[in-house]
C-alpha cells in the first residue's frame, strides 16, 4: 500500500525506509576497517568471537553486546554478521553451540582454542573501533536515525491512515528543519 503526500510516496513495506537509509549510509555500515560508517571485515568479526568466547561461552546476543561494550558503541555487530560467522565457527570445529535455558550458547573447542592462540598480539578489532571513536559526531546522527526509522517503520506496520499521514508531515518538517540548518552559516 503506497501513501502520496506533497508529491513523496511513502510504501508502507516496513523495511523500505530503513533500505533508504542504508543506501544514504545511515543505517548500517561500509565495508572495511571500522568508524562511523564502517564494519569490521569478516576476519575481524571472526577473530573477535574467537577472543570473547575464550574468555567465556557466550549466547549470539551476548556476544553482540559485549562488542559494543567493548568498544564504547563504536562496534555493534547486527545479527546478521554475529549469527552466519558462528554457523561457521562450528561448521569448522572451532565452537559448539549447546542450549541452555531456550539459548544456543557457544564455547570454544579445542580447535578453537588453538585459532585464539594463533591470532598472537593483534589488536583485537574492539580496541580497533574504540580508537577510531566518534570524532565527528556520526554515531550519535546514526542512532538518532535508527531510532527515528524504528518509529517510522512500527507507523507503517501498526498505523492508520491518519497515523500514517501525520507521519510523512512531520518527517517532512523535520526534513525541511534539517536542510535549514544546513543553510545557515
Amino acid at each position: 500500500m503506497t501513501h502520496s503526500h506533497s508529491g513523496a510516496s511513502c510504501t508502507q513495506d516496513p523495511g523500505s525506509f530503513l533500505r533508504g537509509l542504508a543506501g544514504l549510509g545511515m543505517a548500517g555500515h561500509r565495508p572495511g576497517g571500522f568508524g562511523p560508517h564502517s564494519r569490521a571485515r569478516r576476519g575481524d568479526t571472526r577473530a573477535a568471537i574467537l577472543r570473547v568466547l575464550a574468555e567465556q561461552p557466550m549466547h549470539g546476543y551476548q556476544i553482540i553486546q559485549e562488542f559494543s561494550r567493548r568498544s564504547n558503541g563504536a562496534w555493534s555487530p547486527s545479527a546478521g554478521s554475529i549469527y552466519p560467522t558462528l554457523q561457521q565457527l562450528a561448521d569448522e570445529g572451532l565452537v559448539v553451540a549447546t542450549e541452555t535455558g531456550g539459548k544456543k550458547v557457544f564455547s570454544l573447542t579445542e580447535a578453537g582454542a588453538t585459532a585464539v592462540s594463533e591470532l598472537g598480539e593483534e589488536p583485537a578489532p574492539w580496541d580497533v573501533a574504540a580508537a577510531s571513536g566518534d570524532v565527528t559526531g556520526l554515531l550519535g546522527l546514526r542512532d538518532s536515525g535508527g531510532r527515528l526509522a524504528a518509529a517510522v517503520v512500527q507507523v507503517g506496520k501498526s498505523g492508520d491512515r491518519s497515523q500514517v499521514d501525520a507521519t510523512i508531515e512531520i518527517l517532512d518538517a523535520a526534513r525541511k528543519q534539517v536542510y535549514a540548518l544546513l543553510a545557515q552559516d
